[in-house]
């Protein structure tokens, strides 16, 4: 997916915008208006959407403006076109499986705490005694 950076990062509140990718409860091309946005070095968006789902704390890169939405799709097409020709290319730098840490983990509010992590947490809760 490309990145948002070509666009100009400041929406504003009322500003009618689109979901650039599938949302919890929002599918993407979504219409929107932004109600609100925090931050100052770390923006934030909330956005009231068409099909009365409400989402808060949405980086620029998950909103594109509604003017701008036929561009980010063209857009969007040249860099799969990319990673597919990319992929051809062998990656010397991919992971062995030996490097892995294992795969798996829990996913809390949308966001994948990794198995190496909840080890970690499990071994040092075992080193004080506490049991689950």
């Amino acid at each position: 997916m490309p990145k948002n950076d070509t666009l100009p990062h400041n929406l504003q509140k009322k500003e009618i915008v689109k979901a650039a990718i599938d949302l919890r409860g929002v599918p993407e091309g979504t219409l929107g208006k932004v109600i609100l946005s925090n931050g100052l070095d770390w923006v934030r968006y909330w956005v009231a959407f068409d099909n009365g789902v409400e989402v808060g704390s949405l980086h620029r890169d998950k909103l594109v403006r509604e003017n701008e939405w036929d561009d980010y799709l063209l857009a969007r097409e040249r860099s799969e076109e990319v990673v597919v020709n990319d992929s051809e290319i062998p990656d010397s730098t991919a992971e062995s499986p030996s490097q892995s840490s294992g795969s798996g983990g829990v996913e809390v509010n949308g966001v994948l705490v990794p198995q190496l992590l909840l080890d970690r947490a499990q071994a040092a809760l075992e080193r004080f005694g506490v049991t689950r």
